[in-house]
């Protein structure tokens, strides 16, 4: 039963949509960098929970290692978008 909910966990963090951040405002960026932090920082709390009423370590271990590529590859792309926009709207640097 705490396995099921560590693997959970781990199907609802592979199945975390990515969005148009390109289309996106430098504000909504923003925000949007603010809530994928703040799901991180949610996730590992969730994990932790979980590894302390008696989920495996190996499967809890494997869900910090998916949520922290995740949720890494998703901050870094908004961070990159983010900066370029500010770049271009306020630097005019190409």
């Amino acid at each position: 039963m705490k396995d099921e909910k560590i693997e959970k966990l781990i199907e609802e963090i592979n199945l975390r949509e990515s969005k148009n951040y390109q289309k996106m405002e430098i504000e909504q960026l923003s925000g949007e960098l603010r809530d994928a932090m703040s799901y991180e920082i949610e996730i590992f709390q969730k994990i932790d929970d979980l590894e302390k009423s008696g989920t495996s370590s190996d499967l809890a271990n494997y869900a910090r290692i998916i949520a922290k590529n995740s949720t890494g590859r998703q901050i870094a792309e908004i961070q990159e978008i983010y900066l370029k926009k500010i770049d271009n709207k306020y630097l005019n640097t190409k």
